[in-house]
Order: structure tokens, then C-alpha cells, then sequence
């Protein structure tokens, strides 16, 4: 595999191209790879239990984790795998345009959760949506919409969402849906990423020949303590369009 075969999305994991190290470390995880303490709020798509998805998900995940220099990453439970569909608000977040400028940056997070369940019970979702793999690197399979008509719909359920949270991330347009699988506590070796590359390749075929379209559950607004559970709070359904 010649260096042009690796891609953008592996390429920005590599030593070579960090002077820095990774943003969430230190608040999100620690050295070791343990998830600390980072209460939030968010609106996701978890993947149905018992599916080919989450079966397909579960094994991609463990050859990644078999990697010999997987240490490198710290990896969230396969329990909690899900599609990120609006970041809502994070503690270690409390300014604009991450917050809403109409509540204190003070608020607590139990307080905004509250606030934002009781906006959602009157929401009006957009109709229900499907997505595709498309990539996968070290921290996450990158989805997008399986249709044009899809992908729209995406659009309008996080224009939808803004509405209510009453911010729009800088990446708002161009968010990248995702599903997470790690975290980096170290960047990969540039000598290593040839091997990356390859396994996260045959990964994205295992994925898009078991799972062409993944199941997921529809989208739930849910409260977090740290990135290793989302616990759902309310069921975003569009029922009419269910129904029709």
C-alpha cells in the first residue's frame, strides 16, 4: 500500500501530522483510557440490539481493538454504539454557539436537561430517515443519508433541533454524522498506518456487505455522565409518518 493510499480520515490520527495532543484528553478521558466525568445532553440514534448491524458494528470494533497498538485508542463500549444526530450541551461547553444565549452559562446541566425535555415534548419531528456506511476510521464509522431524500431529511432534523437547543454549532452545515468508536490517547505511529489502513478498509467492506443500510433505533434526546452511556430520556417519532 503506497502512502496515497491512506486516507484523509486515518492520515489525520498519524504522529506525523499532530504537534499537539488530542483535544479531549485530560476532560473527556484520561491517559489510561478511562472515561471521566462529562455530563451532557445530546439527541442520538442508538443501533438496534440483536441486528446485523450491531453484530457487523461488534465485529469490526474487536478487529480494531486487536490491533497491536489499539492501546493507543480509548475505545467506548460496543453497548453504547449510536449515530450522534445534535450535540446538545457539555459541561466543559458553556459559551456560544455551544450554548443557548438565552439561559446562563452557570445553569446546571440537570437544569438545561429539564429545560430542553420539557421544549422537546412538543416537537414536531421530521419524517424518519436512513443511513449508510461510508467510512470508517480509527474513532468512528463516518454515515451519511442512504438517498438524496435521506440526506435532506438529516438536514432538516438538525435545523428542527437547533431550533429548540437555540444554537448552531460553526460545523452546523457540514457535520459529519458519525458513529464513535474510540477516542485517540496517543497518535498512531506514521510507520504504522499502512496496517491501519488495510484493516479499517476490509472493515468498511464487512460493514457495507452485512449491513447495507444500518438499523437504528430512532432518534432519542438522552442525558450522559461520561461517553460510555446515553441514557434515553425521550423518543423523537414522527408517528404520522410511521403510519403512512
Amino acid at each position: 500500500m503506497s502512502p496515497a493510499s491512506i486516507k484523509p480520515s486515518l492520515q489525520q490520527f498519524a504522529a506525523g501530522a499532530n504537534r499537539t495532543r488530542p483535544r479531549h484528553l485530560g476532560t473527556r478521558y484520561d491517559w489510561e483510557g478511562r472515561f471521566l466525568l462529562e455530563p451532557g445532553n445530546t439527541v442520538v440514534c442508538h443501533v438496534v440490539p440483536d441486528t446485523a448491524t450491531e453484530r457487523a458494528l461488534v465485529a469490526m470494533r474487536e478487529r480494531l481493538v486487536a490491533m497491536p497498538d489499539a492501546g493507543s485508542l480509548a475505545f467506548t463500549p460496543a453497548a453504547s454504539l449510536h449515530m450522534t444526530l445534535f450535540q446538545g450541551i457539555i459541561e466543559y461547553r458553556r459559551h456560544w454557539p455551544y450554548w443557548p444565549q438565552d439561559q446562563l452559562a452557570s445553569t446546571s446541566i440537570d437544569v438545561m436537561t429539564r429545560l430542553y425535555r420539557e421544549r422537546l415534548a412538543n416537537f414536531r419531528p421530521p419524517a424518519p430517515f436512513r443511513v449508510h456506511a461510508v467510512d470508517v476510521a480509527p474513532a468512528e464509522v463516518v454515515v451519511e443519508g442512504a438517498t438524496p431524500e435521506d440526506r435532506d431529511l438529516l438536514g432538516a432534523w438538525r435545523d428542527a433541533l437547533a431550533e429548540v437547543f437555540g444554537y448552531r454549532h460553526p460545523d452546523h452545515e457540514r457535520y459529519r454524522f458519525h458513529i464513535t468508536l474510540s477516542y485517540p490517547v496517543e497518535w498512531l505511529a506514521d510507520g504504522r498506518l499502512e496496517a491501519w489502513q488495510s484493516v479499517l478498509d476490509e472493515s468498511l467492506a464487512l460493514l457495507q456487505r452485512e449491513a447495507p443500510v444500518l438499523e437504528l433505533r430512532p432518534p432519542a434526546f438522552c442525558s450522559f455522565n461520561d461517553m460510555e452511556h446515553f441514557e434515553e430520556l425521550l423518543v423523537l417519532e414522527n408517528k404520522a409518518a410511521l403510519q403512512a
